[in-house]
């Protein structure tokens, strides 16, 4: 079961630069779904793993878009509700080098998760793991987060939380109480230095883990990734592939990580797994447009290492 944001992303590629009071011709402008409970609900459906996805759209033709997205991969859509909020919608303009900055209308995510997850049978039926993607960009799930997932944890699921980038500058003070009810704890490696002012990684997640994290992971872009836990501490390189846009490729990671160890991965085949999910999606423009099934994703891997 994963809970998160719903968006609508509308990408611009590529753009080098703004100057105001012109025109610029750019090669492409699509909608694709976005958000990051949106991304990593579609990941974990593309790979084969059974996902119900919580959340809030608006009664628009952009929620039409957006769920219709959803449903094409298999993800269960019965526990998202609609508003009178328009759903929420991000403009990305994408450089030539794949990097983007965001321009974002919260709209229905300012009204979602107004009170705590509340777990019952119905919800959670076929599920065995709670996903929690972004509490920063959810502002009541800032607030309700820790209760969520000790709800979440009192019902007999595994946990995990991607944090998100905190455009607030709260991080911690958010997080923190998050921290002992989790299995994972996902984040890249300047959301890492955000949360615990540790210039390196692995301090970083030291400092996460003593705070209640059990297993920290630190998405590292195209290095790939770092994994720390009580009983190992391993880095994982990535894949070099040409980026052409990075937009969502951390929700798609944590999907492939979760996706794999619910399948019975150990921690550092998922880590693996992961890093190709991550470098499939930055390969084309959209968050999730060049994900494969779990099936074509071990078949690319084997490529690469030809």
């Amino acid at each position: 079961m994963c809970a998160g944001n719903l968006v609508l992303d509308i990408l611009v590629h590529p753009v080098s630069g703004i100057r105001w009071d012109t025109t610029t011709w750019v090669e492409s402008i699509r909608q694709s779904l976005g958000g990051n409970g949106g991304n990593t609900s579609y990941a974990l459906a593309r790979l084969g793993t059974f996902v119900r996805l919580t959340g809030m759209v608006g009664r628009d033709s952009f929620a039409d878009f957006v769920l219709a997205q959803l449903e094409q991969a298999g993800v269960e859509t019965s526990a998202i509700s609609r508003c009178a909020e328009p759903t929420a919608t991000t403009v990305g303009l994408v450089n030539p080098e794949g990097a983007r900055t965001f321009l974002h209308q919260p709209g229905a995510s300012k009204v979602a998760f107004e009170i705590p997850i509340e777990f019952n049978s119905g919800l959670i039926a076929g599920c065995s793991h709670f996903h929690l993607a972004n509490i920063y960009g959810l502002p009541h799930m800032r607030v309700h987060a820790e209760e969520t997932l000790r709800r979440a944890r009192r019902a007999g699921l595994t946990t995990s939380l991607d944090t998100g980038w905190d455009f607030r500058g709260e991080w911690l003070r958010v997080a923190a109480p998050c921290l002992p009810h989790l299995d994972f704890l996902f984040a890249n490696e300047e959301e890492a230095r955000l949360l615990t002012g540790r210039e390196d990684h692995a301090e970083a997640a030291a400092h996460l883990r003593s705070l209640g994290a059990s297993t920290v992971v630190v998405k590292l872009g195209s290095r790939g990734c770092a994994l720390y836990s009580a009983k190992q501490a391993l880095t994982i390189p990535g894949y070099a592939v040409h980026a052409v846009d990075s937009t969502g490729a951390g929700d798609c990671f944590a999907g492939g990580f979760l996706d794999a160890w619910l399948d019975g991965a150990s921690h550092e085949d998922a880590a693996r797994f992961a890093n190709a999910n991550g470098a499939l999606s930055v390969q084309s423009l959209g968050a999730v447009t060049g994900l494969l099934s779990r099936q074509e994703t071990v078949d690319w891997m084997r490529r690469q290492s030809l």
